[in-house]
């Protein structure tokens, strides 16, 4: 993989596109957390699967408030609870954020392709994959409150 591409900075970039495109919401990102483990507060995490080049997840995980805040901006109406409409906004939020790290990697070289989202809500769950996969979370800030993106890989030789 090329020097100059850092993972982490095509997930801030290609998460803040889609959250000033679709949303019309600018976010501020946090340091990278590189192959370490991390403390995640969630209520739902959209994941999508990943293939081709590479293989993992991508993955969106929000506390209530903010997968509401995310869906209100999204829908453009008020949200008061954790229902299908919020499922349905951070899954298509998730697969936005993966379809703009798919160009990402087509621009080095590496094909990836796209699963369809699943998400997952409750309060305590951890998420594992696959062994030796290298792992980078993206803490960012909508207004006050902090989402991270994740993404889980191994490049397939």
């Amino acid at each position: 993989m090329a020097e100059m591409f850092s993972i982490g900075n095509e997930i801030i970039s290609g998460t803040q596109d889609v959250f000033s495109t679709m949303l019309m919401v600018d976010l501020e990102s946090e340091a990278v957390i590189e192959n370490k483990k991390c403390a995640i507060q969630s209520n739902l995490t959209s994941m999508i699967g990943l293939g081709g080049g590479i293989r993992g997840l991508l993955a969106i995980h929000c506390p209530a408030s903010v997968a509401k805040a995310i869906t209100g901006a999204f829908l453009g109406m008020d949200v008061d609870e954790l229902n299908d409409d919020v499922k349905d906004a951070i899954g298509e939020i998730a697969n936005m954020v993966a379809g703009n790290l798919k160009v990402s990697y087509a621009k080095i070289g590496i094909n990836v392709e796209l699963a369809i989202p699943t998400s997952i809500v409750g309060e305590s769950f951890y998420v594992s994959g696959i062994a030796d996969a290298k792992r980078i979370i993206v803490p960012l800030k909508m207004a006050d409150a902090i989402f991270w993106v994740e993404l889980m890989y191994v490049v397939n030789a």
